[in-house]
């Protein structure tokens, strides 16, 4: 995706697709047509179904990406708010919430959050050095008979590393818990079908997969018993999940980005595989002590965390203005912590500060790659340049 400054109208290479991507044609055809309408969902007029059934519409489309039926579906304003939904509601007092220790922030805080409220226990599930999940805590809190919902994410936001989500649903449904799953960055990258994930709760964001941003959805499943605890409280929309008049051309967007992402998914997931092993094997030719992340474990198609040892992220990113990449989860960013996520992994503080990420989509090319490799390796030259020069007595 090639993107211009206000200053120089330079060309960027856009990799941070993690954070967000850009807005596909097909949603900002379906909004400014929706822009182009009047109308409440909520009126019984002429106007109001017309907004109604465009609703309707992006739902069967959301649907159909998902796996599951329209009915399931409750949009939110984003993945936060669909996260802090499913963990209120699935929660109970004085019982146990579990998730893993390398959820994003929109999981790790709500989760913090409603056990000390109720006076509960949270446990967060450790990983290993590849970013892969260890069951043995998770065994332990079911055998005590006390987890009430249990969170793991589908994708990792900062590495790509791909959660099993399999032993995971499989423990909590024995001990009788509920499974939420955060699935912002793998929906509408990778093939996903509720119908065979048994889920009972998903939380998503539209921005990630070409949607507008502020829109999402949160899905429960069918027959799944539990009080609503809305966070906003009014006329009872969205089945009393989400009170509020419905952002109609946001709600279209979403549904148009379903639709494209949907049938283009497997042919867009291959070829930015392929980009995303160019450029991995690009980096590691040109700066050979560079380490990828999670390396080992599956990984999401357009993911690419970097270390580059010994040499400050953010250093690099502004010797590099032509690249738009991240030194971490744009969430985070400009927090003085290091990466949680790569310290749960056992990386050292300083090789988490030295940490690129690289987000890859459905707009990038041959060329963005290229152009990437080549600016990486001269910003992290000239930085280790600059840091030896200062270093001198």
């Amino acid at each position: 995706m090639n993107v211009s400054t206000d200053t120089d109208r330079a060309e960027v290479v856009y990799l941070d697709y993690n954070a967000t991507a850009p807005l596909r044609q097909e949603a900002l055809e379906a909004m400014l047509d929706s822009l182009g309408s009047v109308g409440n969902a909520s009126s019984v007029h002429m106007a109001g179904r017309d907004a109604a059934s465009r609703v309707d519409l992006a739902r069967q489309r959301l649907a159909r990406l998902l796996g599951c039926t329209p009915g399931e579906l409750i949009f939110t304003s984003g993945a936060t708010e669909a996260n802090n939904l499913a963990l209120r509601a699935g929660y109970a007092s004085g019982q146990t919430l579990v998730t893993t220790a390398v959820e994003h922030p929109a999981i790790l805080e709500v989760a913090r959050a409603v056990t000390a409220d109720g006076a509960g226990t949270l446990v967060e599930l450790p990983v290993d050095r590849h970013g892969a999940v260890k069951l043995a805590p998770l065994e332990v809190a079911c055998r005590q008979g006390k987890v009430a919902i249990v969170s793991a994410m589908l994708a990792n936001n900062e590495t790509g590393v791909l959660t099993d989500l399999g032993p995971i649903i499989k423990l909590a449904h024995e001990a009788g818990a509920l499974v939420h799953s955060d699935a912002t960055q793998y929906v509408g990258r990778l093939p996903l079908d509720l119908n065979e994930l048994d889920v009972d709760m998903l939380s998503l964001s539209g921005h990630k997969f070409g949607a507008p941003q502020g829109i999402g959805a949160l899905f429960v499943r069918r027959g799944i018993s539990m009080p609503h605890r809305p966070l906003l409280i009014g006329g009872g929309q969205e089945r009393g999940w989400r009170a509020g008049t419905l952002n109609v051309p946001g709600i279209a967007g979403l549904g148009a980005a379903a639709e494209a992402a949907r049938t283009r998914l497997h042919d867009e997931a291959a070829r930015i595989a392929r980009l995303r092993h160019v450029l991995e094997d690009g980096l590691r030719s040109r700066l050979r002590d560079c380490r990828i992340n999670g390396d080992r474990s599956a990984r999401l198609p357009g993911v690419a965390s970097v270390t580059f040892p010994g040499v400050p992220a953010d250093a690099v990113l502004a010797a590099m203005p032509e690249i738009a990449a991240s030194d971490g989860s744009a969430c985070a960013s400009g927090a003085p912590t290091p990466s949680h996520v790569l310290m749960a992994m056992g990386l050292s503080r300083q090789d988490a500060d030295s940490t690129l990420r690289f987000s890859l989509g459905y707009a990038t090319t041959e060329n963005d790659i290229e152009r990437a490799i080549a600016a990486t390796a001269r910003a992290v030259a000239d930085v280790r340049a600059a840091m030896a020069s200062t270093a001198k007595p």
